[in-house]
């Protein structure tokens, strides 16, 4: 393989996928057959700054481009090739929150992330006023607030967007959204796959009298779907990405996408009736929908697959952060210890240890609310880790009460979308904690009460998935380009992408894959509804830690 692979990447045929996570951000180039030729990654944490989550767009720029410099030096360390160019390439990034800019394209304010909770009264006036859920992390939650607050910078505001969209519109020159990240800016209607005509009106007249300069729709990148053009790589994308100078410009540019939708592609669960679950510092679970929901309910929202099918979508602010957090503590005891351990291995052993604790973990309870969490009620994040004095206070009962937490308000908003009665075949799974094969898995299958399929590729995560994606952007170009010279005719772009992402999916990318799947066994998922039940009636002492500290 590597000789094949080093002439992929000299010859500049290789897809590279970028995805700005919420603590690394991933770059990952893959082969003709979607095989992971190389990787780079740079940790990154979120500041809380004014009472608000931000990252700097200096540290934006900064990170991808050790991403990007590690990326070409796993691939000369695999191959001995040089990477100087690439055949297509994708941005993806933690979906939603807010990035305002004026005329000159200037920030107008700090980077306000999808993990802050400020926006009650406009996510509240908005749900009315649509008929739809508008839950607080949404783009338009976070424009309607800044002018429901009068704040200073909003009569200048000439554009808005996501991060994915601002890393896009920097190396290519185009301000464009996939419909997926689009759909968590502002409501999609399923019928056009753009932002919903009659909903932007409405916006439009809550708005009217207000600082806003225009209607809300030229504030907001147009919307594409998987597999359009969403321009290529420039001069200066490319010194952005690379200042070294050794990248080329031409790339191929798929859509910027939200990580969900490219979670849902290195999933494959952009079909009916099946769904995928992302783990790392927030948890989601996605589940594509064959009707349209029966009612309006706060733990769901309705964003869509990265060609505009609608998908129900249960969103938790906080994931694994916590249980990394207990996993550091292990390890620093065995660094104290004189018997250091990497974060792998630690994970490794603990997840183990899991597997013999008690079924409902003890009666221990563990909150893993680092930010508030809406699913929950809570307004600010608490950690905290409750027993009973009579619990079985073990290692195991521990480990396996932070794991059962990292699924806790998943299984509630969880709750909701069964008594819709969703018909579900299948969840895929993926993230980095997903590597310890039959642990995360196994708990996340008693948590849903339904079977849990992972592929290898699963620890990948978007990165991957938006490496797919660009390489179907590129596999469209090359379909369009050679009917355009035999004079053939073909669908429109958008229908043609549309139709096509689910069988390239399966016949390009997942053909040979081979999932391994945890079905819920009994006694886990007994356990687990007895300890959510705990869990639910415990929030109360989440909220008085809430007000107290």
């Amino acid at each position: 393989m590597s000789v094949d692979a080093a002439t992929v990447i000299a010859e500049g045929r290789a897809v590279l996928g970028i995805e700005l996570g919420s603590t690394r951000i991933k770059a990952c180039l893959i082969g003709p057959d979607a095989a992971v030729l190389a990787t780079g990654s740079h940790e990154w944490e979120n500041r809380f700054v004014d009472r608000r989550w931000t990252y700097g767009l200096d540290e934006v720029w900064s990170g991808l481009q050790a991403a990007y410099a590690d990326l070409v030096s796993d691939a000369s360390d695999r191959h001995g090739a040089a990477l100087t160019a690439v055949a297509a390439f994708g941005v993806s990034a933690m979906m939603h929150g807010y990035l305002a800019f004026d005329a000159d394209g200037e920030l107008l304010v700090p980077f306000r992330t999808w993990r802050n909770t400020s926006t009650g009264p406009a996510a509240e006036a908005l749900t009315a006023s649509f008929g739809v859920n508008i839950p607080l992390r949404w783009s338009i939650a976070h424009l309607y607030q800044a002018v429901l607050d009068g704040e200073e910078h909003v009569p200048a505001i000439a554009s808005v967007t996501t991060l994915a969209g601002y890393v896009h519109e920097k190396l290519t020159g185009r301000r464009v959204l996939g419909v997926g990240d689009a759909s968590g800016m502002f409501p999609i209607d399923p019928a056009t796959r753009d932002y919903d005509a009659d909903l932007l009106g409405r916006f439009d007249a809550l708005a009217a009298g207000t600082a806003l300069p225009g209607p809300v729709r030229g504030l907001l990148p147009d919307v594409l779907v998987a597999g359009q053009s969403a321009g290529e790589l420039t001069d200066a994308g490319a010194r952005l990405l690379d200042p070294s100078g050794v990248l080329r410009p031409g790339a191929v540019a798929a859509p910027p996408e939200g990580d969900a939708g490219t979670g849902m592609v290195a999933t494959r669960a952009v079909a009916p009736r099946t769904g995928n679950v992302s783990a790392g510092t927030s948890i989601f679970a996605m589940v594509v929908l064959e009707r349209p929901l029966a009612g309006l309910h706060h733990e769901l929202d309705v964003v869509t697959t990265p060609v505009g099918d609608p998908v129900a979508m249960v969103h938790c602010n906080n994931g694994a952060s916590e249980l990394a957090a207990w996993v550091g503590l292990f390890r620093r005891f065995a660094d104290a210890a004189g018997r250091p351990v990497d974060a792998d291995t630690a994970f490794d052993v603990l997840l183990r240890e899991a597997l013999e604790g008690d079924a409902d973990a003890g009666g221990l309870l563990a909150y893993n609310h680092l930010a508030g969490e809406p699913i929950a009620g809570l307004s600010e994040g608490r950690p905290l880790l409750v027993r009973s004095p009579d619990s079985p206070f073990t290692l195991a009962n521990v480990i396996r009460a932070q794991l059962y937490g990292v699924y806790g308000t998943l299984a509630l908003g969880m709750r909701v979308l069964a008594e819709e009665d969703v018909a579900l075949d299948r969840m895929y799974a993926h993230g980095g904690m997903f590597r310890t094969a039959g642990v995360a898995q196994r708990f996340l299958a008693a948590a849903l009460d339904a079977p849990v399929a992972v592929a290898g590729t699963a620890s990948e995560g978007g990165a991957w998935g938006m490496a797919v994606l660009a390489a179907f952007a590129a596999h469209r170009a090359a379909a369009h380009r050679a009917a355009a010279r035999t004079g053939a005719s073909s669908t429109t772009e958008a229908a043609a992408s549309g139709a096509d992402l689910d069988a390239y999916l399966l016949e390009s990318v997942f053909a040979s894959t081979v999932f391994d799947t945890a079905d819920p066994e009994p006694a886990d998922v007994a356990g687990f509804a007895a300890w959510l039940d705990r869990y639910r009636a415990g929030l109360a002492v989440e909220s008085a830690a809430v007000d107290a500290l």
